[in-house]
């Protein structure tokens, strides 16, 4: 943090291309703030606020009460940034250039994950001069069974492998049961996919139960009907706690959340950018 400086802001550079996307912090020659942009059609500057702040605490007390009165939906980057700044409060500007990746979108929070299963990623899990520390529970050890197959995966501890799982990051306490084959997903903690499943890119959430012969990911690339400008790269999408019943085939693009059942699959398809929501479950 700036001495004297009511505010520190973390920023990235980002491709010029790329900078209307974000929120732009335009800088003197010393990083001093003298501008703040949100997503402007025509940037002046690269630098793409992390939205990481370091205030000093009686500067931020004093801007949070009095925007509160004056706004009720009260924001960093909306309201108390330019406030700071209209008031000429020194913030300056942190360059961040260590590992970033914006997840802003289904594609590329599912290309950040595939990304840590390169032999070589940018961002290496497995750095000793950079080691990861964090809280975790007690899991027993990953099981890979007799005839299981695993490839190019990162796997969680608890996990157990009966199928086949390429190309996938997996979290703790998966099963994927025997005939199963997992490809170019994300399967999150304590879901289970049941025997005879094809799931191709796709994410699961957290506690999903998959049964028997489901084909997921199939078809062709139909933007989702309901949300196509979230849901358009054929990544399809369960929600935490979500059941699909035996032997449905689900396409591309759709989104599934609750406990799904045979009749919510006319003919036992769900064609590609459709969507199945099961309120209250």
């Amino acid at each position: 943090k700036e001495k004297g400086a009511a505010a520190t802001i973390a920023v990235l550079e980002v491709p010029m291309e790329e900078a209307s996307r974000f929120g732009i912090m335009n800088t003197e020659d010393d990083d001093k703030i003298y501008e703040f942009e949100e997503k402007p059609k025509n940037p002046k500057s690269n630098l793409a606020s992390m939205g990481i702040y370091i205030f000093t605490w009686s500067r931020l007390r004093e801007a949070l009460i009095e925007d509160n009165a004056i706004h009720a939906d009260s924001d960093f980057g909306k309201h108390i940034i330019p406030k700071m700044l209209e008031e000429g409060q020194a913030l300056y500007a942190y360059r961040f250039r260590g590992y970033w990746k914006d997840v802003g979108t289904i594609e590329s929070y599912w290309e950040s994950n595939m990304e840590l299963i390169k032999a070589l990623p940018e961002f290496n899990l497995y750095e000793d001069f950079w080691k990861i520390y964090t809280n975790s529970d007690h899991q027993p050890p990953q099981y890979t069974a007799p005839g299981a197959k695993v490839k190019e995966s990162l796997v969680s501890d608890g996990s157990e492998i009966y199928g086949e799982v390429n190309h996938s990051v997996l979290g703790p306490e998966v099963v994927v049961k025997a005939g199963a084959v997992v490809k170019d997903s994300i399967i999150m903690g304590g879901t289970v996919i049941e025997e005879g499943c094809v799931i191709d890119r796709c994410i699961i959430d957290e506690n999903c139960k998959v049964a028997k012969n489901v084909h997921m990911g199939v078809g062709e690339n139909i933007p989702n009907e309901t949300k196509p400008n979230i849901y358009n790269t054929g990544i399809t999408v369960l929600g935490a706690n979500t059941s699909v019943p035996e032997g449905v085939v689900i396409g591309k693009n759709c989104v599934l959340y609750g406990n799904t059942v045979a009749e919510d699959y006319p003919d036992g398809t769900l064609e590609s950018g459709k969507s199945v929501i099961r309120e209250g479950i």
